[in-house]
């Protein structure tokens, strides 16, 4: 069966959710590493929770945080993709583009490969002027990708979402504007 993508990169394929990832995804969502620099890992239920707003995302915007895969064998590594933030801060309200990938795939550049076709989907297909990324000043792996994919970091800010988790709440966000 030849799976639909919104559009591929040389490795990945991105498309929207759907409920047969949650299993999958709850894996993803549940490893302690992966969600270092979260609050918290997400449980079963919140993952699909998750997968549902990302799905009502895709249908009002037509983007989000895309259900990524290896095209060589249809695994789905997480997600890359964008999403409209609206909390309160000097850059937003914007679209983000972030990342979440299973720890098997971690060091292998898909979230940079993926990170790069996704701004080319912002820029050239949704005619977007800008898009940021932010992540915890301690993720300094998140922020390399940032670096890679061409973004200059704008500053730091305490994350409004985060003002109860004093170890996570200091931000920094990257953006990268659309080429003339």
């Amino acid at each position: 069966m030849k799976k639909e993508y919104i559009f591929k990169s040389k490795r990945l394929g991105f498309r929207n959710w759907s409920e047969k990832d949650l299993i999958k995804f709850s894996e993803i969502n549940a490893d302690l590493e992966v969600m270092k620099y979260f609050p918290k890992p997400l449980t079963k239920k919140e993952t699909a929770e998750f997968i549902d707003r990302l799905i009502k995302h895709y249908k009002n915007n037509g983007f989000n945080y895309f259900a990524t895969e290896i095209l060589d064998t249809g695994e789905l590594i997480g997600f890359i993709g964008l999403a409209f933030q609206d909390y309160k801060t000097d850059f937003t309200p914007a679209i983000d583009i972030g990342w979440r990938l299973k720890r098997s795939s971690w060091g292998k550049g898909y979230a940079t490969e993926g990170a790069k076709k996704c701004l080319e989907f912002a820029f050239n297909k949704l005619n977007l002027e800008k898009v940021i990324s932010t992540c915890t000043i301690q993720n300094l792996k998140s922020e390399n990708v940032m670096k890679k994919i061409g973004m200059k970091k704008v500053g730091e800010f305490n994350h409004p979402k985060l003002k109860m988790f004093p170890e996570y709440k200091k931000c920094i966000c990257y953006e990268i504007k659309k080429k003339p």
